[in-house]
């Protein structure tokens, strides 16, 4: 067997001829970043063949100069020999921590009446038990059974042997004055109450669940008092699945490697276990009180965190293996909760419209009001609703981590340092921008991408097909080494005054089928059940994404619909709130299963509907300018027709 010598850690490992070089690493402990899943389409991977004989299957992402200094990419590079790698620094896909904090919180409250009190999923009784006797020789289970009996009217208690096995030194130990805390029914399970613990004392007053967003990009777990409904805390971290993909595609395909499917589930448990932790130690409270968890995330998500099969879900004809997940116990997921608290996935729609987007129907009401409601998550993936009270029908599109700040040169996420807004001069073409945090620059996120392409296409620094215009007076239009690029900020400016800030028309062209999906796709919707765009009373936008989005700029590119701005709402996290809701609200709990089943799925891949409309937004704002009245008003500003 080939022997693996891996610098600069220092370490050996053997491996069978023709394994990857990255696996080869994975086995010798060594954590390299595959953005794309192992496929070789984004040349982040790269490491160095010092001695020994390797098959690259891909160069594609290589110049002559690097393959001269013996470059490979560990994804595609098969060993063949003894041989010794060198792992360069790897780049920091992950720069920030996201926000995690008490007043995010306190500003969550639930959005319609719920009656919490009445019918908990889980609730605590405090217990003052009669000891046995020779007089009295009950078991310990059926004497417990009993007093929940006679002072509370609780019947026909069950209980699993985890539970079991603790109960009789938990009593004795507590004197018999004990709090037994049960869970009083689920969705799944019709039957009686299930004992989840035994704890000495009173604590009535300590159970707690927490509401999860499993996204793409970022994981958010709220720690809810069940006692009181209310959120007590919140914290936000990147998925650590990202290392592996940053989309959904590229995490199924890493999911076919050998272990691919049990290491992409470990990373997920991992990012949310540590999210706990963290909470619990803010509030000063342990794991195990935590009782009962609601997770929301789009299918591939869901599938990964279940640790189920994900690879039918992008081969036509696009089937998961299950909707809508029955509930499980912690302890058969490793998270780090009480093991018997049960974890609760809410349900899908298809293969691409996911827990999420039922969570955030429910959060925002769209199932219930009476305006014709456009529902929208920009993500990575681009899903909608469109519809009312009486009909839904939703679809989602690929749209990529663009807008999020990934795959586009100068990109980077919404933190610290971030370009989120630019205005260009339109005589100069010089911009202006501003930062989060107004800090020295480091990139672009994703609403800063949007000002940009608007500012850049308003102010005729590119043309509506997305190709710079190199014949302006200015230093800022110039050919790099990816083609034509616009330089947003030089790099005396930046933060490390390593590298300027541009968008290359590589980037343009990413960015623009992008927009031109998201755009199709509710085009496509509104086309099926015979509306108009026109018609939409509302457009109401979930997720991180649109809390920085730029209304103005998002039409003037075609990523909106040119209607007036006041029809458009920001709602925050509509996936974590509605896991919070259906964690405290039973009733509500119910309703998010009538929303999927309600909900008709449109599969974009098989219309041809979607095909056309897609092909008319490749343009900036769109070939048909007259959808875009205000945006063709700016436009005859200007002289162009």
């Amino acid at each position: 067997m080939p022997k693996v010598e891996i610098h600069p850690q220092g370490v050996f490992v053997e491996v069978e001829q023709g394994t990857l070089v990255s696996e080869a690493l994975a086995k010798a402990g060594i954590q390299i970043l595959l953005p794309c899943g192992g496929q070789g389409r984004c040349g982040r991977c790269k490491v160095v063949v010092e001695k020994g004989d390797v098959r690259r299957r891909s160069i594609s992402r290589l110049s002559p100069t690097e393959l001269e200094q013996g470059y490979a990419l560990a994804c595609q590079t098969l060993i063949e020999s003894d041989v010794v790698v060198f792992v360069p620094p790897q780049e920091e896909l992950i720069k920030h921590k996201l926000p995690s904090e008490k007043a995010v919180a306190e500003r969550i409250t639930l959005p319609f009446p719920c009656d919490w009190q009445s019918n908990p999923f889980v609730r605590a009784f405090y217990l003052d038990i009669e000891p046995p006797s020779l007089a009295d020789n009950t078991t310990d289970f059926e004497r417990l059974k009993r007093e929940l009996t006679r002072q509370y009217n609780v019947t026909e208690l069950i209980a699993d042997l985890p539970v079991l096995r603790n109960l009789a030194q938990t009593l004795r130990k507590a004197d018999w004055k004990v709090t037994a805390i049960l869970e009083m029914h689920n969705w799944a399970r019709k039957g009686p109450p299930r004992l989840i613990d035994v704890r000495p004392g009173d604590v009535t007053d300590r159970i707690f669940g927490v509401a999860v967003d499993i996204g793409t990009t970022s994981n958010v777990v709220y720690l809810v008092d069940l006692s009181t409904a209310q959120v007590v805390d919140t914290a936000a971290e990147y998925n650590k699945q990202i290392s592996c993909g940053e989309d959904i595609i590229s995490r199924i395909v890493y999911a076919k490697r050998p272990g691919g499917l049990e290491h992409l589930q470990r990373l997920v448990i991992q990012t949310i276990n540590e999210l706990i932790e963290q909470l619990c130690q803010r509030n000063g409270i342990e794991p195990e009180d935590i009782y009962f968890m609601t997770a929301a995330g789009n299918t591939t998500m869901i599938h990964l965190f279940l640790g189920l099969w994900p690879e039918p879900i992008r081969l036509e004809p696009y089937i998961p293996t299950v909707r809508h997940p029955l509930p499980v116990k912690a302890s058969e997921l490793g998270l780090r909760i009480n093991p018997e608290a049960t974890v609760d996935c809410l349900p899908s729609v298809g293969s691409y419209v996911g827990a999420d987007i039922t969570a955030g129907v429910l959060s925002s009401r769209t199932f219930e009001t009476e305006k014709l409601t456009l529902f929208m998550d920009i993500g990575t993936n681009g899903e909608m609703v469109l519809g009312n009270f009486d009909w839904l029908i939703s679809c989602a599109c690929s749209a990529g981590p663009a807008f999020e700040g990934s795959g586009v040169k100068s990109g980077m996420r919404a933190t610290v340092g971030a370009i989120e807004e630019v205005w260009i001069n339109g005589n100069t073409y010089e911009p202006t921008y501003r930062t989060i945090g107004d800090a020295p620059p480091e990139g672009l996120c994703g609403s800063g991408i949007i000002s940009l392409l608007a500012e850049m296409f308003i102010t005729g620094v590119m043309d509506k097909g997305g190709r710079i215009n190199r014949s302006l007076n200015t230093p800022r239009v110039r050919v790099g080494d990816h083609g034509p690029e616009y330089v947003v900020a030089w790099k005396e400016e930046t933060r490390h005054k390593e590298e300027d800030i541009v968008i290359t028309e590589v980037d343009i062209s990413n960015l623009l089928r992008a927009k031109a999906a998201i755009y199709a796709g509710f085009r496509t919707l509104a086309r099926a059940v015979g509306v108009q765009i026109a018609d939409v009373e509302q457009v109401l936008i979930g997720g991180a994404f649109g809390k920085y989005l730029n209304i103005e700029k998002a039409i003037q590119i075609g990523l909106l619909p040119d209607m007036p701005w006041d029809r458009f709402k920001f709602l925050g996290n509509t996936s974590a709130l509605g896991a919070y809701i259906s964690l405290v609200c039973p009733e509500m709990r119910e309703k998010v299963v009538e929303i999927a089943e309600k909900m008709t799925y449109l599969e974009l891949s098989a219309d041809n509907t979607f095909t056309e409309e897609f092909t008319s937004a490749l343009f900036f704002p769109h070939t048909d300018i007259e959808a875009f009245p205000s945006v063709k008003k700016i436009l005859e500003g200007r002289g162009v027709r």
